[in-house]
């Protein structure tokens, strides 16, 4: 079986660009991406201390997207002492419906932005999301709705289903 996806994997290699990730994500201008962030699958950080990153956590089809939101939401409010902010619905540059929560918290007398983008897409939870400090947050606010905004959870592929459903070897 590991011959058989590292053979696949190799095969689509050469007609694409690589394989790893099932995801797509776009580091901004002023950001520089990070390699080996150990719970991350992207990340980008800004000097100021603004960072952008992406996990993709296999769940294999357990929960949708309120159940995932909530959970999210709660941890954050629960663990980790941030407020609920402001909600909305979004969609990934591909059209996966998804949700957003802004959340805000004080770290030693400074105010902090947390916002994260919740996708289930192809037996995953993919959590977008992005933060810093409030006030340099504001300054890259537009870069980092744009790299949000251009995150893509889903493959366009032409292939075989199967190669679709586990990672988008097309990146």
């Amino acid at each position: 079986m590991k011959r058989l996806a590292t053979l696949a994997c190799a095969v689509t290699t050469m007609a694409t660009a690589a394989c790893g990730v099932p995801f797509r994500a776009t580091t901004p201008t002023g950001f520089v991406e990070l390699d080996d962030q150990a719970n991350y699958d992207y990340r980008a950080i800004a000097p100021e201390g603004v960072a952008i990153g992406v996990r993709a956590i296999d769940i294999n089809s357990k929960g949708d997207l309120p159940f995932w939101t909530r959970a999210v939401t709660l941890r954050m409010r629960q663990l980790n002492g941030y407020a609920v902010v402001s909600e909305r619905d979004v969609k990934s540059l591909d059209g996966t419906p998804g949700h957003e929560v802004l959340f805000g918290h004080d770290e030693g007398g400074k105010p902090f932005v947390y916002q994260v983008r919740l996708f289930v897409a192809q037996n995953r939870l993919f959590i977008v999301e992005a933060g810093g400090p409030e006030a340099v947050y504001a300054q890259h606010k537009v870069a980092v709705n744009d790299a949000l905004d251009h995150v893509k959870v889903r493959c366009n592929m032409f292939l075989s289903p199967v190669f679709a459903s586990r990672t988008c070897h097309r990146w």
